[in-house]
């Protein structure tokens, strides 16, 4: 079976900090940084990298579609 790993970039600037990406995420791979954004709000970022496999629940869940996911096949 194959293994995959994930990444995703996040538009910090347009990111509100809502944290729905961080609690749907199953390998609980995100998290919300501690700096602020233009705006104020604390932003979702990939807190453990090892973890991520690219599943995309963050982005389909994201309602300002602020997450972009990549997937990569592992051997």
């Amino acid at each position: 079976m194959a293994k995959f790993q994930g990444a995703i970039v996040v538009d910090k600037e347009k990111c509100k900090g809502c944290g729905i990406c961080a609690s749907i995420c199953p390998t609980k791979s995100i998290g919300m940084s501690k700096e602020v954004n233009g705006k104020g709000y604390h932003f979702a970022l990939l807190a453990n990298e090892e973890t991520c496999v690219g599943c995309a629940s963050c982005g389909r869940i994201c309602p300002d579609g602020v997450i972009t996911v990549y997937r990569a096949k592992v051997d």
